[in-house]
C-alpha cells in the first residue's frame, strides 16, 4: 500500500481525532474518569483511550453508548461544523479589539441583557472544584450574611433517597443531571436568600447553570490544581493518589475545560496559599457590598 506523503490532509483522521478530543473534553467537563465512563458505557478502557488519542476504529453504536453515558446528545461528540464559527466571527473579532476593562464591561451589558433573572436575588452560589475551599467559606459566609447554608449535594441526596455514588451507579449522569436541575429550582424558590454550594460539574449543564447565573450572585472559588489535589487528599481521599500522575492530569484537564464556564462568574476568589480568614474577608467584603447593592435598587 502506498504510503501517504506526511504533508498530504487526512481528513477522515483529523475527524476521528476531533471526536476523541470532544470525548476527552465532555468527560473532563463532567469529572467522569475514563474507568467512570467505563463503567457506565459498559466500553473498555482501552477502546476509549483509543478513542481519546484519535486511533479508534469508529462505531456509531460505540459512540452512542458513550452519549448516553455522558448524558449528551450524539452529535455533541462530533466535530464541530464552521457554521456557528462564521456567525460568530464578526462579534468575536468585536471583542478582540476592545481592552480587557472594555471586554468586562460588554459581558455585564451582555449578560444583564440575556442572563440575569429580574427580581430579588436568591443569595451567593459559589462554584468550583473540590478543593477550593468552597464548604469551609460558605458556612463561614452564611453565618457572616445571616444567611441559611444549602449543600446541593445534600439535596441532591434527599431527593434522591440514596448516596451520589449509589445514584451515579444506578442512573448515571442522566438521572443525577435531573434531580441536579430540580434541586436547583427547589433552592430557587424557597422564600429566603441563601449561600448555596454547587457541585463542580453543575456548570457544565447549560439549562441548570443559566439557572444559577441568573439566580446568585455567583462566585468561582478558585486555587491552583496542586492545592486542589493536596486539600482533597488532606480531607482523607486517598483515591487520586492511586494513580497520582493520571489524576494531576486529569485535574488540569477538568481545569481546563471548564475554565470559560467558572469565568461566567461574577466574582472570582483565588485561596491558593491563602488563610481561611484572608479568604474569608475578602468574600464576605464582596458579597456584602453586592447585597447592599441589591437591596437598595
Amino acid at each position: 500500500m502506498e504510503k501517504k506523503n506526511a504533508l498530504e490532509s487526512d481528513p477522515i483522521g483529523d475527524y476521528i481525532a476531533g471526536i476523541g478530543e470532544r470525548t476527552r473534553g465532555l468527560r473532563a467537563e463532567r469529572g467522569m474518569s475514563r474507568r467512570d465512563l467505563s463503567g457506565h458505557s459498559g466500553i473498555s478502557e482501552r477502546y476509549l483511550a483509543q478513542l481519546e488519542s484519535g486511533h479508534a476504529n469508529i462505531s456509531v453504536t460505540l459512540l452512542w453508548q458513550i452519549a448516553e453515558a455522558l448524558s449528551v446528545e450524539f452529535q455533541e461528540l462530533l466535530p464541530s461544523s464552521d457554521a456557528p464559527a462564521i456567525q460568530l466571527k464578526p462579534l468575536l473579532n468585536f471583542f478582540e479589539r476592545l481592552s480587557l476593562e472594555q471586554q468586562k464591561a460588554a459581558y455585564s451589558l451582555l449578560r444583564k441583557k440575556f442572563i440575569d433573572a429580574p427580581g430579588p436575588p436568591r443569595g451567593v452560589a459559589l462554584l468550583g472544584l473540590r478543593g477550593g475551599g468552597k464548604s469551609t467559606l460558605g458556612n463561614l459566609l452564611a453565618q457572616e450574611l445571616n444567611l441559611p447554608f444549602v449543600h446541593l449535594g445534600d439535596l441532591i441526596e434527599e431527593l434522591a433517597g440514596m448516596k451520589t455514588a449509589e445514584l451515579f451507579s444506578l442512573g448515571g449522569q442522566k438521572a443525577y443531571r435531573r434531580l441536579e436541575y430540580q434541586a436547583v429550582k427547589q433552592v430557587i424558590e424557597r422564600d429566603d436568600p441563601v449561600v448555596l454550594e454547587t457541585g463542580g460539574s453543575l456548570v457544565s449543564e447549560q439549562r441548570t447553570y443559566n439557572d444559577v447565573l441568573g439566580s446568585f450572585y455567583t462566585v468561582w472559588v478558585k486555587a491552583s490544581p496542586e492545592e486542589h489535589m493536596n486539600r482533597v487528599v488532606a480531607q482523607g481521599d486517598l483515591r487520586p493518589m492511586q494513580d497520582s500522575n493520571e489524576a494531576m492530569s486529569d485535574l488540569r484537564r477538568i481545569l481546563a475545560e471548564r475554565q470559560g464556564y467558572y469565568s461566567a462568574a461574577n466574582y472570582v476568589l483565588d485561596t491558593s496559599a491563602r488563610t481561611v480568614q484572608d479568604c474569608l474577608r475578602e468574600l464576605v467584603r464582596q458579597c456584602r457590598g453586592y447585597r447592599q447593592a441589591k437591596q437598595s435598587e
